[in-house]
């Protein structure tokens, strides 16, 4: 056996099979002690080596932080000198890996604008939730000309393609919970001939009113053809709408006469989209028209 402590300081070779040499203590004391332990730089060169992380991230102001609804911030971002970026957003339903200066963990955001909002007005907007600990909390307490790192635009979208025309799927069901509206946002606002269909709505749970983003956009969400219909899980006295999980306010007013022609669109809490999904099929409805951005 072989002991060998650096190239130029000792080298005891060869060694008899199962033999224990240790090298003298004035050898020792001669190696200082950060020869013996690796440069932290060099250890996490090596990490990002193992990680392989080839994502181009693209820095970027934050040009508005501000509260939605409690624990949920409204945060916009200024992509305004990365143009190709922004026309990397094509479809509602598309998301992107965003990271903070203190932190490498990045967080995985969908877009709450339209398509079209980008090229308009130079921005990306998101609507996140502060969950404690994590890098979502770290973004909601930047301010306005804070730098974060964006990725490329991910994903699909919710293939809306899948229940068009219109005239062919005139029942569209949307469900979103919580921040979960964030996605559906960019979908009613980018269009999708809601006002050329007959049964539009958008179930929207939320714990109570003050947990619920973008009310103040119902009106232009309704007067663009989409019915929404916010369920409360934990409502006040004074609360007269529908209550309980959206699942349940779905399955006591369902109305599906044809199954064929329905499509649907989901965002938010696991259970909420398994339990719905599975509720749809059961009625006939194709799992292929049920979409998903994820």
């Amino acid at each position: 056996m072989a002991v060998t402590l650096s190239p130029s300081r000792l080298s005891l070779t060869p060694s008899l099979p199962h033999a224990h040499l240790s090298p003298p203590m004035s050898v020792l004391r001669r190696l200082s002690l950060p020869q013996l332990r690796p440069h932290p730089h060099r250890r996490f060169s090596i990490a990002a080596a193992v990680r392989q992380d080839t994502t181009v991230w693209t820095p970027a102001p934050l040009s508005l932080v501000e509260p939605a609804a409690e624990s949920i911030f409204h945060v916009s971002i200024d992509i305004s000198d990365s143009p190709d970026l922004a026309a990397s957003h094509t479809c509602a339903g598309q998301y992107l890996q965003l990271r903070v200066p203190v932190s490498d963990k990045p967080s995985f955001l969908a877009i709450a604008s339209p398509p079209s909002f980008a090229a308009a007005s130079g921005n990306f907007e998101f609507l996140v939730k502060s969950i404690a600990g994590s890098t979502a909390e770290l973004l909601c307490g930047l301010r306005k000309g804070d730098v974060v790192e964006l990725s490329p635009v991910m994903g699909r979208g919710f293939g809306i393609d899948r229940i068009e025309p219109p005239d062919a799927y005139p029942t569209v069901l949307i469900f979103a919970t919580g921040s979960g509206i964030s996605p559906i946002r960019s979908l009613i606002e980018s269009g999708f001939g809601a006002s050329k269909r007959s049964d539009v709505r958008l179930y929207y749970g939320a714990r109570n009113l003050k947990r619920m983003a973008y009310q103040d956009r119902f009106r232009d969400w309704e007067s663009s053809g989409v019915k929404i219909v916010p369920v409360l899980s934990q409502p006040d006295d004074s609360w007269t709408g529908e209550s309980g999980y959206v699942q349940a306010a779905f399955s006591r007013a369902k109305q599906i006469y044809s199954p064929q022609s329905v499509g649907a669109v989901l965002c938010g809490q696991k259970q909420m989209t398994e339990e719905i999904t599975s509720i749809l099929v059961a009625d006939g409805v194709s799992s292929e028209k049920i979409l998903k951005n994820f």
